[in-house]
């Protein structure tokens, strides 16, 4: 299923159980799965229009009157466009708003560059007091939500808007601030987000035939980050791969590089956009073209292994 009907599906049963959660879109209502709540909700869904500073500040407004309000808009909107709205209005002033950003990194695809954010998590993550989290499939959407409203601070979602595979079981048990270990393993530690935590496991498996044991994490919260699983791994390890669709300056290879650093100085290398900007294209074009593939895994890990 689509990760926003799923979200819109979750977001219905939120809305009718807590009258204080509202919604605020910026003329991208039908993009981000939300037109079936305005019908339903519409004393509690607005449109600010092409206005995402406006949005941030609204949502702002809202949250120092005890609503919780939830935005929605692509990425790059969500985050560099409205970025001293989130610092100062937001962040600053301890607001509780919900920060939801659509199709980041290669996932905005067709709508080309201008909307590919690929320093989204970078911005977000020097804000002090935030939450960042980026969920890997529909599952940990719904196990997820319901936590972050009521999460008391900030939350920033970068969310894939359309299908996705199912990684998880329904039966896991979501846990904010903890990585989830997907396999378990001795010989590298493979720590990963979002999109990339498909093309993760089917490397897993190749390795897995070549007789490498490799470790794959899903570090659903990028911030806070599960510094004690990131640490736990890197001793067994002693290396590390990081994948993910982000730039490499700034977001979840920063985190475990600084993390290293200061706990247990391990080689870290990633699998991510290698300092560049976005262009047009289907995702799975985009994936080789960027190198966001399960072969750049094995051929990092690979080389990390043979030194």
């Amino acid at each position: 299923m689509e990760m926003r009907k799923v979200l819109a599906e979750e977001l219905e049963k939120i809305m009718n159980e807590n009258q204080k959660v509202v919604l605020i879109n910026a003329d991208l209502a039908k993009a981000a799965g939300l037109s079936g709540l305005i019908s339903k909700f519409p004393d509690r869904c607005f449109n600010v229009g092409v206005a995402e500073q406006n949005m941030a500040s609204v949502a702002a407004g809202l949250s120092s009157y005890g609503f919780i309000p939830c935005i929605f808009t692509f990425t790059p909107f969500a985050t560099r466009r409205i970025c001293d709205q989130i610092a100062v209005s937001i962040c600053y002033s301890k607001q509780n708003v919900k920060i939801f950003g659509l199709d980041p990194g290669i996932t905005a695809a067709n709508n080309g560059g201008t909307h590919m954010s690929f320093e989204d998590v970078g911005i977000i993550r020097s804000m002090p007091k935030t939450v960042i989290f980026e969920p890997c499939d529909e599952v940990q959407i719904r196990k997820s939500l319901n936590e972050i409203i009521n999460l008391e601070s900030s939350v920033y979602t970068r969310i894939f808007r359309k299908g996705t595979t199912k990684i998880l079981d329904d039966n896991y048990d979501f846990k904010f601030f903890k990585a989830d270990v997907l396999k378990e393993g001795t010989d590298i530690s493979i720590f990963c987000t979002g999109i990339m935590v498909e093309e993760s496991l089917k490397s897993y498996d190749v390795l897995k035939a070549r007789g490498i044991s490799a470790e794959i994490i899903n570090v659903h919260t990028i911030k806070p980050i599960d510094v004690e699983a990131v640490v736990s791994s890197l001793k067994k390890t002693k290396k590390a791969v990081v994948a993910e669709n982000h730039n490499m300056f700034g977001g979840l290879f920063s985190a475990i590089c600084e993390i290293s650093c200061q706990n247990f100085p391990v080689p870290v290398k990633c699998v991510a956009i290698n300092d560049e900007f976005g262009q047009v294209g289907n995702i799975d074009f985009l994936k080789k073209c960027y190198g966001l593939t399960s072969d750049k895994i094995v051929d990092i890990s690979l080389e990390m292994l043979q030194k």
